[in-house]
């Protein structure tokens, strides 16, 4: 899928306000790719589509994934909160022709991560949490954070998230405590 053909689509597929969030976590992982030695072009594939499911109702987003059971995991056992993300993989792979492994995982784990994450992953969900357009306290610290040291800004993140959800009262997705387990583990 070329860029151009991504771009239209996720403005197809997306509210005003998302598609401006869309863009702009484009412009933050592109850059974040060149910082990492990363593809740009593959970090703006991944940044275009991740929200693609987003605004799919929950109901459509779990017949998705119980029609692909293969490409879904255990998704529909996780927190509704972050189907949108394993929807959009699914949609990528099975609709909209993308077969880069590391562009469909990207989109995949850009709202928890997931054990085992590779630069573009970390990538993606940094900048999905750094766009311009966020506001929240610590946003500044992970902006900087992110520039210098990939994983140390994912455990920072991490963290931020994990407790955010705790304060809120959601469910807790089990996949954002594995990834900082891994993140801390491989960094011995």
């Amino acid at each position: 899928m070329e860029l151009k053909q991504a771009k239209a689509l996720a403005r197809s597929r997306m509210g005003d306000k998302r598609f401006e969030h869309t863009l702009n976590v484009k412009k933050m992982a592109v850059q974040m790719a060149r910082r990492y030695g990363e593809d740009p072009d593959r970090a703006a594939l991944a940044a275009l589509l991740h929200d693609t499911a987003k605004e799919m109702p929950a109901a459509q987003q779990l017949a998705l994934m119980r029609a692909n059971p293969d490409l879904a995991g255990e998704g529909e056992n996780r927190p509704t909160p972050v189907w949108h993300g394993i929807c959009a993989a699914i949609l990528a792979r099975t609709e909209w022709g993308v077969t880069d492994e590391g562009i469909l995982s990207a989109i995949d784990c850009h709202t928890t991560g997931k054990p085992g994450m590779n630069r573009l992953d970390k990538i993606l969900f940094l900048a999905d949490m750094t766009s311009a357009e966020r506001s929240w306290d610590g946003v500044e610290t992970l902006r900087e954070l992110e520039m210098q040291d990939l994983d140390e800004a994912m455990l920072w993140a991490l963290r931020q998230n994990m407790d955010f959800v705790r304060r809120s009262g959601k469910p807790l997705d089990p996949m954002s405590e594995a990834t900082y387990q891994d993140i801390l583990a491989r960094r011995g």
